[in-house]
């Protein structure tokens, strides 16, 4: 097969249609890029531990599959992960990722000693998709043996074998540093396939490898895609196993509270947190699961869960579970079982009883607590973090800031992505809301995390120490907080947002899309006739010297076979009823002109002119035509083009029920901070608001909020309802909603002075202007305009609204 080529926009449509996160999306394009040579190149993305593998799993398979790649293979560690990635490309599973143009074949060990499995095995029209884990792929030794290099009736050949032997076979390898040089076996059981690309994912390389796209934990910090990890520790100093474990029942509860208060004030289904302890041996785990069932812990039945290497089928169902809302756990106990693959988002609470080092805390056991239980942050600290009950290494860990912070944002991992920020020199390990004395453990690091000043450009930390108390008090004013609504103003209106969305739906096909040229150069492959040969074998009987008889066969020479011949009006007919009656098409008299100009311009291309009614064809010959005009008409319909239909639907903002009232608000004449909440305005929708930048969202927020000509104004976030969506269906969310004393509606958009020329930015802003025309023309809905307004427009405005219009010149 021809090898891919680098297609861009491709990569964006995938983005699009899955809703990939900007590093899931960079990570597809720097592999898609890396692997065009096809040269059997090795190339490893690096992303931290819930940041969404799975979803760059799923857009490299429907890259490869819009590439014409029929054969990938996914290598699991294990078959936990290898039963998850099964369950992420099957259709109707909890865990299916949606939004995928291509459905693959999935082939595991199950089923690929099966005739249907080994029919699409050798169909170049179909993309399978083989999901195996590591185990089942190593050679065979003389006491194990493997399924899958074992002849097969049905592929004619072993498994393993007949992916050597395929041109197209791309390897994605799952937690690719399992399979380093050092695990020979592994490594020979991957590399010994002669794959054209080797894909690896992970969170953590192998020594010596150089990823080619390197997203660390420090970035999904920062940019919200995590939770926010916390060291919980005691100012007292008790460190015995009882005090750990009654302290880390007693967070879990207050979590539990806050969270389910969160999801019922948003209407959502609540989850419950768990708690995650890791244990060193399988006796320390029975005794520690033991000690948690009691009365004064988690006594209820199913509540306490022990997963080891000698778990029941029962117990690993119940671990599957886990996130279900009816799920009875509450506390998972496990040795080394979950370092990898268990991908759940309600891990609350995490004790470590085995030493939590520094690449322990981050490999195998941070990395099981990271995900957002309600898929991103909610402005509550205690959905919004991991608590780590470290008490007896929590000083350790602190004097291994260095090594532990290598772990969280590796040295240059934050200068990877060049459309990102960049970073300042230092950042701190701080103990947040820590009494006086405690203040001489803030400790500095000297390496280069995503920082700005002593937190995160967001305003939120790398790393939180806090005392158990500060905590404890947290979890209580979250759960007070989150009763109390950011309603809107009873005197306030409701806006209603024409929001403009896409629908991309194929184009009506036609057989009028099919050229002359196209059809006959199909039918050129058949200008001569195809011959049937009879073959012949002689036996030849001769005796040897002691007068034996032998018998050897050999080939004769061969002669031609009778055929049933068809007429070229018989032939014409049956090209005719094979296109027709593929249903592609509305029967209408155009499109059997069509149908018959396709015909017509096929069979010159085989050498047959429209007056020619004398010839005939072999059968052979006309049956494999008619098969392959057929797909010619398929591949056309397949390929034909999409176009896009926009239809207005209204919303009403702000939304029902609202999000909820945060903890951190502080009047509107306080200095700007990123993680505060501002009240006290006069002309906002909704009594509290928050900001991203203190030099454009912040200032108009006052000028809005102190003009004479701005009746209201809302503060528009991501995610939320009002959105404007662009040609290549990401959404664009403006920063405001104005409503001035004229009556008209404004969409608002404040932007620094060096992202204005952006390509990214512009693009936004002719969206959002091409939205604002339709709505006018439309005539349906109020007056809407849009204004773009960069730190200089603001600030030379001095606070006039009609001095930023003169300034922004809005169409």
């Amino acid at each position: 097969m021809t090898w891919i080529t680098y297609d861009a926009e491709l990569v964006e449509d995938i983005a699009a249609k899955l809703d990939l996160r900007t590093p899931n999306r960079d990570a597809i394009r720097a592999v898609a890029e890396a692997i065009t040579e096809g040269d059997g190149r090795e190339v490893v993305c690096s992303l931290a531990t819930g940041v969404g593998k799975t979803y760059i799993l799923a857009g490299l398979v429907d890259y490869l599959a819009a590439q014409g790649v029929r054969n990938i293979l996914v290598v699991t560690p294990g078959t936990t992960i290898q039963e998850k990635t099964v369950y992420n490309f099957t259709p109707g599973h909890p865990k299916y990722v949606a939004g995928s143009e291509v459905e693959p074949l999935v082939i595991t060990s199950e089923n690929f000693s099966r005739g249907q499995v080994g029919d699409a095995l050798h169909d170049d029209t179909v993309t399978k998709l083989f999901v195996f884990n590591v185990q089942q792929l190593i050679r065979p030794t003389d006491k194990v043996s493997r399924k899958v290099r074992a002849q097969d009736e049905f592929i004619g050949t072993g498994l393993y074998q007949h992916l050597q032997q395929v041109d197209d076979l791309v390897v994605i390898a799952d937690e690719h540093h399992v399979y380093n040089a050092r695990a020979k076996a592994f490594n020979n059981a991957i590399t010994d396939l002669g794959a054209r690309a080797l894909v690896g994912l992970t969170a953590t390389p192998a020594p010596g490898i150089e990823p080619i796209y390197q997203y660390s934990l420090a970035d999904a910090i920062a940019d919200g895609f995590v939770k926010v990890p916390v060291i919980v520790y005691r100012p007292d100093g008790r460190k015995d196993e009882e005090t750990v474990l009654a302290d880390a029942c007693h967070l879990l509860r207050i979590k539990d509270a806050a969270w389910t208060a969160w999801a019922e004030t948003q209407g959502k289904t609540p989850v419950h947190p768990v708690l995650f302890v890791v244990c060193k041996d399988i006796p320390d785990a029975d005794r520690v699961a033991n000690r948690l069932t009691a009365d004064d812990m988690f006594p209820d039945e199913g509540a306490v869960l022990t997963i080891t290497s000698q778990s029941s089928d029962v117990a690993l169902r119940s671990l599957a579970e886990v996130e279900e809302p009816d799920s009875p756990v509450r506390v998972v106990v496990s040795v080394n079982m979950l370092k990898e693959g268990w991908d759940v988002k309600n891990i609350g609470v995490i004790v470590g009883l085995r030493a939590l080092a520094s690449e322990t805390l981050t490999e195998q056991v941070l990395g099981r607590g990271l995900r957002l239980p309600y898929g991103k942050r909610v402005g509550t600290p205690m959905v919004d973090q991991v608590d780590l009950v470290a008490h007896e290494s929590y000083r350790q860990l602190l004097a291994n800031k260095d090594a532990l912070y290598q772990r969280i944002a590796p040295a240059g991992g934050g200068d990877i992505d060049e459309g990102r920020p960049r970073p300042a020199t230092s950042s701190k390990i701080t103990e947040a809301g820590s009494s006086q004395e405690h203040q001489q453990e803030t400790f500095t690091f000297t390496a280069k995390p995503r920082i700005l000043g002593d937190d995160l450009a967001d305003g939120g930390m790398l790393l939180q120490v806090e005392s158990m108390d500060d905590t404890l008090a947290q979890g209580e004013r979250d759960k007070k907080a989150v009763t109390q609504f950011r309603a809107k103003r009873p005197e306030a209106p409701t806006i209603r947002f024409p929001r403009r969305e896409q629908e991309i739906l194929p184009v009506r096909f036609s057989f009028s899309y099919i050229t002359d040229a196209s059809a006959r150069a199909e039918g050129a492959a058949y200008g001569q006739e195809f011959k049937v040969e009879l073959a012949r074998k002689a036996f030849d009987a001769q005796r040897d010297v002691e007068g034996a008889v032998g018998v050897r066969i050999t080939t004769a020479e061969s002669v031609d076979a009778t055929q049933r011949r068809v007429k070229i009006e018989d032939l014409r007919e049956d090209l005719f009823n094979r296109i027709w009656n593929s249903g592609y098409v509305e029967e209408t008299l155009a499109e059997s002109r069509a149908a018959e100009r396709v015909v017509r311009e096929f069979l010159i291309g085989a050498g047959v002119t429209a007056e020619d009614t004398e010839h005939e064809w072999g059968e052979l010959r006309a049956t494999q035509a008619a098969t392959a005009l057929g797909k010619l008409v398929q591949a056309a319909y397949n390929n034909r083009k999409l176009q896009p239909q926009y239809t207005f639907r209204v919303v009403n903002v702000p939304t029902v029920p609202p999000p909820v009232m945060p903890s951190n608000v502080v009047d509107k004449w306080q200095d700007f901070r990123k993680d505060f909440w501002y009240e006290g305005w006069e002309h906002s929708v909704e009594p509290v608001a928050s900001f991203d930048a203190k030099s454009t969202e912040f200032r108009l927020a006052h000028l809005f909020d102190e003009s004479s000509s701005i009746e209201w104004w809302l503060r528009n976030y991501e995610p939320g309802e009002v959105w404007i969506e662009r040609d290549n269906g990401r959404k664009y969310y403006p920063d405001f909603i104005v409503l001035d004393k004229e009556g008209t509606h404004w969409l608002v958009e404040g932007k620094s002075n060096d992202r204005a020329n952006d390509p990214e930015v512009l693009d936004k802003k002719k969206a959002a202007e091409d939205w604002a025309r339709f709505v006018r023309d439309s005539g349906e809905f109020n007056n809407w305009r849009y204004i773009f307004a960069t730190e200089n427009m603001i600030k030379n405005a001095h606070g006039s609204w009609e001095s930023l219009l003169a300034l922004a010149k809005p169409e």
